[in-house]
């Protein structure tokens, strides 16, 4: 069987997650190739949309979220995602008793005596009726729970009700919009699909967009359960690699395996990137002893494909802090590149690039 080590693994993800070469593509398929962005900081996906389409610029994805053709929602690993609404009603009941189940593990402790159904169907009609924030819906019903704290009978309606944040949320420029949602149904125009999407056309797109994996990254990357037999289900459309520590990688037959050797421009990417966090095992991407700054909200910038440097922003411009040495040729492309990244923060006026 064909071994991929780390490098082939890393130009393979890089292709497939677009950060290789940008894509001329409308940011709506990127979204959906990507099988959504996550976005639980509001305003990172532009710049993950940024780094991967061709020209993109906000008003696109603005101009998707208000005709409500992309959506912010709960999704995979209970984490807020920006998803297609196709997406969104397809795939929401495939993920629903997972996203109750994580919930329940979290906050069991603090629901004594909570019947979820019954809160369910105690939070949902304010929330279908107009958007609210979790909190000001969980006031409403906390007479029905009086020792349950506001805050957890919220954070639990959160995956109970299938909820949408709307705009301003996630709009360009209103990064303190306040989190208020509505169901999907009222503003998608319909409910969710009330039977689950197929798992295993699902674990073909991951594989499409994050392979070659591991069946554990599969997992990682959604949250859910009961994938073996699903990945069992598939397997005859897949092909097999190892990677070099001897794991079986699954894969799709079509999915793009670039040259090892080929060139990896620097790519400058959001808090929480799909690129970084869509794996159980990120070394393909990010050494182990940076692990714990993909899930800390640190922005990341690639050089020659892997995890350099963080990367903050200020009024100024962009600082970059690298996490090794960087080559004499590596800072003029990442300066080259983070210029053209001010100018798409500051809405077309480059700023600076420093080096901490």
């Amino acid at each position: 069987m064909t071994v991929l080590d780390d490098r082939a693994l890393n130009r393979a993800t890089l292709a497939r997650q677009l950060l290789l070469e940008r894509a001329e593509r409308p940011a709506l398929e990127v979204i959906d190739h990507l099988v959504g962005l996550q976005a639980q900081e509001p305003l990172e996906p532009y710049v993950g949309l940024w780094s991967r389409v061709a020209g993109f610029a906000p008003a696109e994805l603005v101009g998707l979220m208000e005709e409500r053709t992309v959506v912010r929602t709960h999704l995979q690993r209970r984490t807020i995602h920006l998803l297609t609404a196709a997406d969104t009603l397809a795939l929401r009941s495939l993920f629903q008793p997972m996203l109750v189940q994580r919930m329940y593990g979290t906050l069991k402790r603090v629901l004594p005596g909570v019947d979820l159904d019954e809160l369910t169907a105690a939070g949902r009609p304010h929330f279908h009726a107009e958007p609210l924030r979790s909190s000001d819906v969980a006031r409403r019903v906390a007479e029905r729970w009086p020792e349950i704290k506001v805050r957890d009978l919220g954070d639990a309606l959160t995956s109970l009700v299938e909820l949408v944040q709307v705009p301003p949320r996630g709009i360009w420029g209103n990064g303190g919009a306040p989190a208020a949602s509505t169901t999907i149904e009222a503003w998608l125009g319909r409910a969710p699909d009330p039977e689950p999407a197929d798992a295993g056309e699902l674990v073909l797109r991951y594989l499409r967009a994050y392979g070659p994996a591991t069946s554990a990254d599969v997992r990682s990357w959604s949250g859910l359960a009961g994938l073996p037999a699903v990945i069992k289900e598939v397997r005859p459309q897949l092909r097999t690699f190892r990677d070099a520590r001897g794991r079986e990688l699954l894969d799709v037959p079509d999915g793009p395996l670039p040259d090892p050797d080929t060139p990896a421009p620097p790519r400058f990417l959001p808090a929480f990137d799909n690129a970084v966090l869509g794996y159980d095992d990120r070394t393909r991407i990010i050494d182990v002893e940076h692990r714990n700054l993909s899930v800390a909200g640190a922005r990341l910038l690639l050089v020659d494909g892997r995890v350099a440097a963080t990367w903050t922003s200020s009024a100024d411009g962009v600082t970059v802090h690298p996490l090794r040495p960087l080559t004499p040729a590596e800072r003029d492309e990442v300066e080259q590149e983070g210029v053209e990244l001010t100018a798409f923060l500051a809405d077309g006026t480059p700023g600076k690039v420093q080096f901490e």
